[in-house]
C-alpha cells in the first residue's frame, strides 16, 4: 500500500528543477512555425492560450465538430471574410489529407484570424471551448517575404478541463491498440510491413521489448533480437532513424527498422529486471519485466527464462569510458514519447511496463505504456526528435524542400537539425564532391541554416548590442560574418548579418540559442523590434566553386533598383529572379562555407524544386556536382572555418576559438566586450592547424602532448585531398602555440599512441581568402 507519493510525480521538490520536464497531465502544448499547420483536438471546457510568440505576424484558426461542419462559433471565433490564399502560403499536406478523408475542401474552410502586422511579441489571445471539436491552425508565409521580409512562430496551449493521459495523435491507420498497464507485459503479433508504436503516455517509463521470427517458431527454434549483433552492425549501441536503422537475431536476419524515434535514448546492454535482481537487493517475490515476458510468450510455445534479453526502450543507461561501468539514471522520456518500427519479417513480439519502483529508472513511479499497430501502407516518415532547448516542445525530423531531388540521387542522409540532409551521393561520393567544388561548382542543400529577421525602428540598436560587428558600418545589400557573445565573451551562435533595408536585417546562423539572445536584449531595454524565425519556410542552396558565377549568369534576372551580379562583391546580396521578371524570387548572396567562390540562394519553398532543376539543367556542361555534408566538412577544415560543437563551444571565448578577426573591440560597447577586452589581454589558449607526417587521422577530442603533459585538444580532424595529408584544427595554451613547434597527438588511453605533427597557422589553403574575393 503505497502511504504517500510526491506532488507532480516528484517533478516538483526542493532544491531540484527538471527544465522541459512539467507536469503535462492536464496542459499541453506545441508550436506553429512559418508557413505549417497544425491540429489539436479539442474538449468541452478547454482553456486554450495562443500566443504570438515573434510577433508581427497573423494566424488562421479553423474548427470542426464531430461530423466536419464549421465549429469556429463554439469557441467564440468568428469567420474572417479575407480569402486565405491572400494570406501567403502554406504545407497544407496535412490538413488537405485530413480534409479529404472527412469528404471536405480547403475551398470551403471557414477560417477566424487572430493578431496582425503591429502586434507585440508574446502577445496572447485566450477563449474556451464550448465543444468536443478539430481545431486547425495556419500560419501563412507571405510571398514577398524574399526582400520585405517575414517570418513568426505561434505557441498553442491547452488547459484541460479534465485531466487525461497524455497520448499522441495516431500517424497513420491504425489495425490495432491497447494499454500495457504497469508492472504487467503483453504479446502480440505483427504481420510483414506492420508498424509498432510503443508510447510512454506519462513520461520516464521503461518498456522492454523483444521480438521472436514467427517462421522460426513455427519450424520450432528461436530467434529473436540479438543485440551483440545489432550493435555490432548499428556501429553504436541500439540503432536509430537513418542509414544503421535495423535490430537484427542471431542469424543476422534483420528483423525491425527503426521509423521513428523522439527520445534517442535506450538500453541493449542489459537485461529485462529479474526476480534474482530484486531479491538481492532485499525484494524477493516482487514483480519483474523476465517473468512476465515470459509469461505473456508462454502461449506461443516459447521456453520460459529466468533473464530474458530485451531492447529497453526509454532506459537512461549509459557506460563511463573513465571505469567502464554501465551506470542508470531517471529516464529521459516525456509524457508522449515513442518509438516507431516496421516490421520486415512475421513477428511474435512483447512489451513490457517496467515495475522498477525501488530506483530512479522509472522515476519511482512505474507507469503504462501504450501500444498500437498501424497497416503496412501506412506513410510513415523516418525521424527523430529534435529540442533546441531542454524546455522546447519537441519537433521531429523533416524532409527539406529539396528532397524530392537529393533522395533521388542518394539514400545516404544525416540530421542536420531538424532536417534530414544527404552525406554524399552515391554517384559521385565525397572525394568526387570535393573536387567537383575546387574545380567546378557544386550545389548543396543547406536548408538546416536558420533565418531570422529582425525589423523594427531599434533593429540596429538591438544588434549593436547583442553582435560582436560594428552593425552600423553595414551598408544596405552588405553582409557580415559576426558572434554572438555570453557576457563571459564565450562565443553563443556565430553567423552572416545581412542588411537588405534601413530597418530590416536578415540573421542567417547555427543555433536557436542567439535569437533567444536578441529577444531577451529586447524586453530588457524595451526596444521596438520584432524577431521574426522563418523556420522551414525559406530553404536554401549553397552554390560554390570556380564556376559558380558562370552558372547564375546564365539563369539570374536581377530588377535595376538590385545590384546587379556582376556588382556582388564577397559578402553582397541581392535580391534576384529565376530566368526574367515574372520567375520566382530569391535572396542571392555572395557567401558560402568553403573558402571558394561561392554563392547562397535563400528562397520560398513552392520555389525551391524549380530552382534547383533550373541550376542542375544550366550547369550540367560546366560540371555541376551535388555535393553532401561529409565533403563540406573536409573543405571548410582545410578553409580553416570554425563550427559550434568543434571550434567552440560552451565556456569558448571568441579568440581562443581564431574568431578574434570577427570582435570589435572599437564599439563602444555589446554584451561580452569587457570580458573579451580583459581576455584578449592575457589569452590563455589559441587556435592553431596541425600537420601530420603520417597518414592516420586523429579524432575530435583527441589530447595535444607535449611530452607528457596534455597542453590541448584537437577540434576538427581530416585527410585534405589538396594537401594529400591529414591535417587538424585544435585549441592549445599559448605557451606551446608557436609556428613551426612539433607537438603529439596522443591516441590509446590518450598517451600509450602518438601522432606527430607540425603547428601551422590556419586556413591550410587559400590563407588570403583569394578563391572567395576572386
Amino acid at each position: 500500500m503505497q502511504l504517500f507519493a510526491p506532488e507532480s510525480g516528484g517533478l516538483i521538490s526542493p532544491g531540484i528543477r527538471y527544465v522541459g520536464f512539467a507536469d503535462r497531465s492536464q496542459t499541453e502544448s506545441r508550436e506553429i512555425r512559418y508557413g505549417e499547420t497544425g491540429r489539436v483536438a479539442l474538449c468541452d471546457g478547454d482553456l486554450v492560450t495562443i500566443t504570438c510568440v515573434d510577433g508581427g505576424v497573423s494566424i488562421l484558426l479553423a474548427a470542426f465538430d464531430e461530423s466536419g461542419s464549421d465549429a469556429l462559433q463554439q469557441l467564440n471565433l468568428k469567420q474572417h471574410e479575407t480569402p486565405v490564399e491572400d494570406f501567403g502560403t502554406l504545407d497544407r499536406t496535412a490538413l488537405d489529407g485530413w480534409l479529404g478523408a472527412r469528404g471536405a475542401d480547403f475551398s470551403t474552410v471557414c477560417f477566424a484570424r487572430l493578431f496582425g502586422a503591429g502586434t507585440p511579441a508574446a502577445e496572447r489571445f485566450t477563449f474556451r471551448s464550448r465543444t468536443d471539436c478539430t481545431l486547425w491552425l495556419a500560419l501563412p508565409a507571405d510571398g514577398a517575404m524574399i526582400s520585405t521580409g517575414g517570418g513568426g512562430t505561434f505557441s498553442i496551449e491547452v488547459a484541460r478541463a479534465a485531466s487525461n493521459s497524455f497520448l499522441p495523435d495516431p500517424v497513420g491507420d491504425v489495425r490495432d491498440e491497447f494499454t500495457v498497464d504497469s508492472g504487467t507485459a503483453r504479446a502480440y503479433e505483427l504481420r510483414k510491413g506492420d508498424f509498432v508504436q510503443i508510447i510512454d503516455i506519462e513520461g520516464r517509463q521503461c518498456s522492454d521489448f523483444m521480438a521472436m521470427r514467427a517462421d522460426a517458431l513455427h519450424r520450432g527454434i528461436e530467434r529473436h533480437i540479438d543485440s551483440t549483433v545489432t550493435r555490432t552492425f548499428a556501429g553504436g549501441a541500439y540503432p536509430a532513424p537513418g542509414l544503421f536503422d535495423k535490430f537484427f537475431d542471431q542469424d543476422m536476419q534483420p528483423l525491425l527498422n527503426v521509423t521513428q524515434d523522439s527520445v534517442g535514448r535506450h538500453d541493449t546492454f542489459a537485461l529485462a529486471c529479474t526476480a534474482r535482481g530484486y531479491e538481492e537487493r532485499g525484494f524477493p517475490g516482487h514483480l519483474n519485466c523476465s517473468d512476465n515476458i515470459s509469461a505473456a510468450y508462454e502461449p506461443f510455445g516459447i521456453a520460459m527464462r529466468s533473464a530474458w534479453p530485451a531492447i529497453n526502450f526509454f532506459f537512461n543507461s549509459s557506460i563511463q569510458p573513465t571505469d567502464n561501468r554501465l551506470r542508470v539514471d531517471e529516464a529521459c522520456s516525456r509524457p508522449g514519447d515513442h518509438v516507431i518500427m516496421r516490421a520486415l519479417t512475421d513477428l511474435v513480439c512483447v512489451s513490457t511496463a517496467c515495475p522498477d519502483d525501488i530506483d530512479p529508472i522509472n522515476g519511482w513511479n512505474p507507469t503504462d505504456i501504450h501500444v498500437r499497430i498501424y497497416k503496412p501502407d501506412t506513410p510513415i516518415q523516418r525521424a527523430v526528435a529534435y529540442r533546441p532547448f531542454n524546455d522546447s516542445e519537441v519537433s521531429m525530423t523533416q524532409e527539406s524542400a529539396f528532397n524530392t531531388r537529393t533522395s533521388a540521387l542518394t539514400r545516404s542522409f544525416q540530421v542536420a537539425r531538424d532536417l534530414w540532409l544527404p552525406s554524399s551521393y552515391e554517384a559521385t561520393r565525397a572525394i568526387d564532391e570535393y573536387w567537383a567544388c575546387r574545380k567546378a561548382v557544386t550545389i548543396q542543400d543547406t536548408s538546416s541554416l536558420l533565418k531570422f529577421d529582425v525589423l523594427g525602428p531599434d533593429a540596429e540598436r538591438l544588434l549593436q548590442k547583442c553582435l560582436t560587428r560594428d552593425v552600423s558600418r553595414l551598408s544596405v545589400n552588405r553582409g557580415v560574418y559576426a558572434l554572438a557573445a555570453a557576457e563571459d565573451g564565450s562565443v553563443l551562435d556565430d553567423g552572416t548579418l545581412f542588411r537588405l533595408g534601413p530597418d530590416l536585417f536578415r540573421w542567417c546562423c547555427g543555433s536557436e540559442e542567439s535569437a533567444r539572445h536578441f529577444r531577451e536584449a529586447a524586453q530588457e531595454d524595451g526596444m521596438k523590434v520584432w524577431i521574426k524565425a522563418y523556420g522551414p519556410a525559406m530553404p536554401s542552396l549553397a552554390l560554390q566553386g570556380p564556376n559558380s558565377r558562370k552558372l547564375l549568369e546564365r539563369l539570374v534576372f536581377i530588377q535595376p533598383h538590385q545590384p546587379a551580379l556582376e556588382a556582388i562583391k564577397w559578402f553582397g546580396v541581392t535580391v534576384a529572379r529565376l530566368h526574367d521578371r515574372n520567375g520566382p524570387a530569391f535572396m542571392l548572396s555572395r557567401t558560402g562555407f568553403t573558402g571558394e567562390l561561392g554563392y547562397e540562394i535563400f528562397c520560398a519553398q513552392d520555389a525551391a524544386v524549380g530552382i534547383w532543376d533550373a541550376l542542375m539543367e544550366a550547369g550540367s556542361d560546366i560540371g555541376i556536382t551535388p555535393m553532401g555534408l561529409d565533403a563540406l566538412e573536409t573543405i571548410r577544415i582545410e578553409a580553416g572555418l570554425m563550427v559550434a560543437g568543434a571550434e567552440f563551444s560552451p565556456g569558448t571565448d571568441a579568440f581562443e576559438a581564431g574568431l578574434g578577426f570577427a570582435v570589435d573591440l572599437k564599439k563602444d560597447a555589446f554584451i561580452g566586450r569587457d570580458a573579451l577586452l580583459r581576455n584578449r589581454a592575457a589569452p590563455r589558449r589559441a587556435l592553431v592547424g596541425l600537420l601530420f607526417e603520417g597518414n592516420e587521422v586523429p579524432n575530435h577530442g583527441d589530447p595535444v602532448i607535449v611530452g607528457r603533459r596534455e597542453v590541448g585538444t584537437v577540434t576538427s580532424a581530416t585527410r585534405s585531398p589538396m594537401l594529400g595529408r591529414p591535417i587538424a584544427m585544435a585549441r592549445v595554451a599559448v605557451e606551446h602555440a608557436q609556428e613551426g613547434s612539433t607537438i603529439e597527438i596522443g591516441q590509446l588511453d590518450r598517451h600509450s599512441k602518438r601522432l606527430q605533427a607540425t603547428i601551422t597557422s590556419i586556413p591550410f589553403i587559400d590563407p588570403k581568402r583569394e578563391r572567395a574575393r576572386a
